[in-house]
């Protein structure tokens, strides 16, 4: 069973529990560890004074029964240094580099997807996703981060409004060519069952046939639930294990701190 979780959000950013809360409900769950990854990106601006010290108060108070880390989740669009304090970065792309007065995400509503396409890709879903996994693709150039987060977040939105098929070439061979060169680079990439938990979507970040192809390309493995309230700190974790245990995959990865307190990646057999 995984007890442990790293793409965590709370009010300093965009959740609606505490991190004492969200630490509160890993402890009566049986956690063994607790990363925080709170957003640095160019739409939300958390208080990072604030962030870091309460997530230093909550590791002294609590370091008898739950492993705490304190990390960020740093946009590929945001300056890297923003997470110089972090233990661990987990890199995403939420914004396209394009020439507008307000930053354009992949997931902030259909709307905005819309308008974002239609006005900087010409109404090729194709053509944006293009751009948007060559951005993908940098950002462990760009972030150094430890793991990729929710790698296709570009269909956020289609299973509503169905505007590409992501068995087709012009949608997955970008897609492909992005993953095998970060998998070459050794960062590993999230199952993320955030959008899964919320009933957003029916599958996971990546889908099954990128997450297989993630598989045979010899990638690597976390399972996180991207939680923004403490009642799905673990949602979608039996699923997601089964997902990965059906594409090849044996064990996930965990972050911990060793008897020095250093953060080291050590990994957990998938049942």
């Amino acid at each position: 069973m995984i007890l442990s979780n790293f793409h965590t959000h709370t009010t300093f950013c965009d959740g609606k529990n505490t991190a004492e809360e969200m630490v509160q409900e890993a402890v009566k769950l049986g956690f063994s560890q607790l990363g925080f990854s709170g957003h640095m990106d160019p739409d939300i601006h958390m208080d990072t004074d604030a962030y870091f010290k309460e997530i230093k108060r909550l590791k002294e108070k609590y370091q008898d029964v739950l492993d705490i880390l304190v990390g960020v989740e740093l946009d590929n669009m945001y300056d890297p240094h923003a997470a110089d304090e972090a233990e661990y970065i987990i890199g995403s792309t939420h914004f396209l580099d394009v020439d507008s007065e307000i930053p354009m995400s992949v997931d902030n509503s259909e709307e905005m997807l819309k308008t974002l396409c239609e006005e900087h890709f010409g109404g090729d879903y194709y053509r944006m996703a293009k751009a948007y996994y060559e951005l993908e693709a940098r950002v462990y150039d760009r972030l150094h981060c430890t793991f990729v987060g929710h790698f296709d977040l570009i269909v956020r939105f289609n299973d509503s409004m169905h505007f590409l098929d992501e068995e087709d070439q012009r949608y997955l061979n970008p897609a492909l060519e992005a993953m095998r060169y970060l998998v070459s680079e050794g960062v590993p990439f999230e199952i993320n069952c955030g959008a899964y938990n919320r009933k957003r979507k029916k599958d996971f970040y990546p889908c099954r046939t990128l997450l297989k192809a993630l598989h045979d390309m010899g990638g690597e493995i976390f399972i996180n639930s991207d939680a923004h309230q403490k009642e799905l700190l673990s949602a979608g974790f039996e699923d997601a294990a089964q997902a990965a245990l059906s594409c090849g995959f044996t064990y996930t990865n965990i972050l911990q701190h060793d008897q020095d307190g250093k953060v080291i990646l050590t990994k957990r057999k998938l049942s």
